[in-house]
């Protein structure tokens, strides 16, 4: 099944003001001594990874304007009733299942060697799904493929701890069967990081790695709450830059930002590419992994918006950190 062709996505216009393509041509960067650099990509969502087209095949009484509208979004709250829409319309193990074969296609269509990709776990439990048979399906739809792929579980801050607790425990249970981490995702401002307190500490006594969105939406406070946690890396992390307190412990302890530039004006984290804050961050030594976030939302491709942080001046070293700061690889 892994011989076949990558269905392309179409980037962002936004794109076009940096020049930039989106072709899904396979592209390996390279580094200054002339090796290869891995690409890896380290903040991914599985759900994120299907558009309109995708949601046509699951569902062809979806027409192309009911399929495309709810993508039509200028701002977070926007984009959550986007992911809600995706969510729904993933009913079965073999829908999910489905979607991930297509990811690891246009991953690997890209060069792409290895991903933490992250599976909505707290959205899986809100619609009375057992999480074992789901990630059962998409363990197998994506094994013997071309990318290593390995699975981030994310409890949704707005639904609490409780089901956090769950997808915890069952993420502990799945430990070194292609799970790696807990996350959590989701409105920062109605699910603050301290809520999750018990529930990091007890993922890290179980060996699981930490990792959590914050400073997306909501200020510094949101990515001290999460460090306060234990999370080892931060899912955006933008707004960090508010802070020169934060940006100097990230750059001290080289605490990795997962910093998705499209995504980040799409869903009006940024007014504007331009205004976009890596660069600054990157000069004041922070750790940066560039990713898509939500390639089939917004768009976009690994490969693209790695040639956006080349625009920003960003050096070779961030396209080798998705390798450097992974959970795990073989």
């Amino acid at each position: 099944m892994w011989a076949q062709d990558s269905e392309g996505v179409s980037v962002a216009a936004l794109h076009n003001r940096f020049n930039i393509g989106g072709s899904h041509a396979t592209l390996h960067y390279m580094a200054s001594d002339g090796s290869r650099n891995q690409l890896c990509e380290l903040h991914l969502h599985l759900e994120g990874s299907a558009g309109p087209a995708t949601l046509r095949m699951l569902d062809p009484h979806l027409s192309a304007e009911a399929s495309t509208a709810p993508f039509r979004f200028s701002d977070f709250s926007g984009f959550i009733e986007c992911f809600k829409f995706i969510a729904l319309r993933l009913k079965r193990p073999e829908d999910y299942a489905m979607v991930a074969r297509q990811l690891v296609r246009d991953l690997a269509a890209q060069g792409v060697q290895y991903a933490e990709v992250t599976l909505s776990a707290g959205v899986l439990l809100w619609k009375g799904c057992e999480l074992a048979e789901y990630l059962d399906a998409i363990r197998a739809a994506t094994a013997g493929g071309p990318v290593e792929i390995r699975w981030i579980l994310d409890a949704v801050r707005q639904f609490g701890p409780d089901p956090a607790w769950r997808v915890a425990e069952f993420a502990a249970s799945r430990l070194g069967d292609g799970v790696v981490a807990i996350g959590i995702g989701g409105d920062e401002r109605r699910g603050r990081a301290w809520c999750f307190r018990e529930v990091y500490a007890f993922a890290r006594s179980q060996g699981l790695r930490l990792t959590a969105h914050a400073g997306e939406t909501d200020g510094p406070d949101s990515i001290w709450a999460a460090l306060e946690i234990g999370a080892e890396r931060i899912g955006h992390g933008i707004r960090a830059i508010e802070d020169p307190v934060l940006v100097r412990h990230l750059s001290d302890h080289q605490i990795p930002l997962e910093i998705c530039p499209t995504s980040n004006v799409c869903t009006g984290a940024v007014r504007s590419l331009e205004e976009h804050p890596m660069r600054r961050l990157y000069d004041a030594g922070v750790a940066i992994t560039i990713a898509t976030d939500d390639p089939g939302v917004f768009g976009c491709t690994l490969s693209g918006e790695l040639e956006i942080a080349r625009k920003f001046g960003l050096g070779e070293e961030v396209e080798r950190n998705g390798a450097r700061f992974a959970f795990q690889r073989q």
